[in-house]
């Protein structure tokens, strides 16, 4: 997989010339990044706008050197957290559309935004936690981050403010039940992956004895038809 390396930014800083210390926005979009490295922050400290979307990162990280950033887009990765934003003072917008945050990491990742006062817009659609709880999901986020003036690309009125703030003690306790059971979900999921590795694994060892000993020939098995593909973080980095 491609990283983020120095080269790569150089490139994607042809329209300034190839300079990237006073670069303001750079686009690293669908280059299937894994991580974002220290060196974006490092050598690019002037950055206001930096679009990341469409690649497989799993985590926000090393965004401590862009004190300046005003944008980022993180749609279509593999984030399950909100974090690394506390030096990111001016922070307006912030699109994770369609990222994997779930219950289990939904208070802590508002909680990341609450002091992001200058945050004005926020995209979470395609989320677990925004798809599997609906309206609690908006009433809840409007609540927690009263600077927001658009979520979702859903302009805030004070309406909306009044119906949130009314329903925001039921859905703090449905948040915390909901997060518990995606805990339990999560478990038992990874609990049933294991077990179907192991019993590949051991299959495919059982079957390279067989070879060996020439109990059996060594041709190709046929492929078993491809089951239906989940929609978790790491099918997104098989595919």
């Amino acid at each position: 997989m491609p990283h983020l390396t120095r080269a790569l930014i150089r490139k994607r800083a042809e329209h300034n010339e190839g300079i990237i210390s006073s670069l303001e926005e750079i686009s690293l979009h669908q280059e299937e990044l894994e991580g974002i490295r220290e060196v974006l922050g490092t050598t690019c400290r002037k950055l206001k706008i930096v679009y990341l979307q469409n690649n497989i990162i799993p985590k926000m990280e090393n965004l401590h050197h862009l004190k300046e950033l005003e944008y980022l887009n993180l749609a279509l990765n593999n984030i399950q957290k909100i974090e690394g934003l506390e030096r990111c003072e001016f922070l307006n917008k912030l699109d994770l559309t369609v990222n994997f945050i779930d219950f289990d990491h939904l208070e802590e990742s508002i909680d990341q935004l609450v002091s992001r006062q200058h945050l004005r817009e926020l995209y979470m659609m395609g989320n677990p936690s925004q798809m599997d709880w609906d309206p609690g999901f908006k009433d809840y986020v409007i609540h927690r981050l009263p600077q927001l003036e658009s979520l979702d690309g859903t302009h805030i009125t004070k309406s909306m403010r009044i119906v949130a703030a009314q329903a925001y003690p039921r859905l703090e306790g449905e948040l915390k039940q909901k997060a518990a059971e995606c805990r339990v979900r999560k478990a038992v999921e990874a609990e049933a992956e294991a077990e179907e590795k192991a019993e590949k694994d051991a299959k495919k060892a059982a079957r390279a004895e067989a070879i060996e000993a020439g109990e059996i020939e060594d041709v190709e098995e046929e492929e078993e038809e491809d089951e239906e593909c989940p929609h978790t973080p790491a099918a997104r980095v098989e595919m």
